[in-house]
């Protein structure tokens, strides 16, 4: 199964390029991050029409213009899920998880938290909502995660690794909870 994932960063800025890239690449299964768009306007038929025209079932998690995350799947698209499991409180509320059972693999795309600083809650908050993802995986299960993990798991994945020193996207805690 070939699964490809891209933080699209505004699905209304870059929808001519995703119907490209779907076309070019052909992937059985797409995961979307930063879609930026609530429910009703990805399920339009501007977008969601035109992935579902190129035989793509889609699923979609945003509220507004921030966040967002989707799967089109051309394998078969059960047992979506929006967010965490079980009832959902600010800030966990926010549209970053969207997961589906796609040809027999489990599916998961993801939009991380930024984290903004090491001394910002937030950062506490990207911790926490690590911990929580860990908790909906099902090791007995064929598992697949990818998207925006915002987070730089080595050095070598930084152009300059002294200027992330102390920093978000590269701190020990957040490469431990990845």
């Amino acid at each position: 199964m070939r699964v490809l994932t891209w933080n699209v960063n505004s699905i209304r800025s870059r929808h001519a390029r995703v119907l490209s890239w779907l076309r070019n690449h052909q992937p059985d299964v797409a995961l979307l991050q930063e879609t930026k768009c609530d429910d009703a306007l990805f399920g339009s038929n501007e977008f969601s029409g035109a992935y579902e025209a190129l035989g793509y079932e889609v699923a979609h998690h945003g509220h507004d213009h921030w966040n967002g995350v989707a799967i089109l799947s051309r394998v078969g698209l059960k047992k979506v899920r929006r967010g965490f499991p079980g009832v959902n409180q600010p800030p966990f509320d926010e549209a970053r998880l969207i997961s589906a059972e796609c040809g027999g693999l489990h599916l998961h795309s993801v939009y991380a938290p930024n984290g903004r600083t090491l001394d910002d809650p937030h950062y506490l908050f990207k911790l926490v909502w690590f911990e929580r993802l860990r908790g909906v995986i099902d090791a007995r299960r064929p598992t697949l995660l990818a998207g925006d993990f915002n987070v730089a798991p080595t050095d070598d994945d930084i152009y300059d690794p002294a200027r992330w020193k102390r920093k978000t996207h590269a701190s020990p805690p957040e490469r431990a909870a990845i």
